[in-house]
């Protein structure tokens, strides 16, 4: 049996992705860091930085992703509504879908919990996404998708060559 950490038992276990594709994206993705602590969203685990393509068009520039393991006492909502402002005061402005942005924060997974009215729980493409899959395996090899059943291996494994060929740790 693994011992848990005291503050993992009086809150919630949250999966978050952030990513950066504008400015000084290591300095972005920081900032956001901070801003989920003094929000009171702790940081239990961090992976390290993960560089991609940015998606769909390769020729805008590259993503800088990471994937925290956090806990809060928020409910979904309320926490993307928080994750939502973080970004605002980082600079993101509503755009184009997947136009460059400063600041992304998604909601990967959160206690296992399966919602589509609102949000949609666990995020729907993330089982998809290398620089999703690849930086949550480092920080929670044990992680189950809550819909399809699935670990972390065999998505990983489920991914094109490509896909495995283009992410590089930093």
């Amino acid at each position: 049996m693994t011992k848990q950490d005291i503050s993992e038992n009086q809150a919630n276990n949250i999966y978050l992705g952030i990513g950066s594709n504008l400015g000084n994206r290591k300095l972005n993705i920081e900032k956001a860091k901070f801003f989920l602590n003094q929000s009171n969203i702790n940081c239990i685990k961090i992976s390290e930085y993960y560089e991609t393509p940015s998606w769909p068009d390769p020729s805008k520039p590259k993503f800088l992703n990471l994937v925290l393991k956090v806990n809060c006492n928020y409910n979904p909502i309320d926490l993307l509504k928080m994750c939502k402002v973080i970004e605002f005061k980082l600079g993101r402005r509503e755009g184009v879908k997947n136009s460059p942005r400063i600041c992304d924060i998604d909601i990967i997974d959160f206690n296992g919990l399966i919602l589509n009215e609102g949000l949609t729980l666990p995020h729907k493409l993330m089982h998809k996404r290398n620089f999703v899959l690849l930086p949550l395996f480092e920080i929670e090899k044990q992680w189950l998708h809550p819909l399809f059943n699935i670990d972390l291996k065999k998505l990983i494994y489920s991914l094109p060559n490509k896909d495995i060929r283009s992410i590089k740790k930093l």
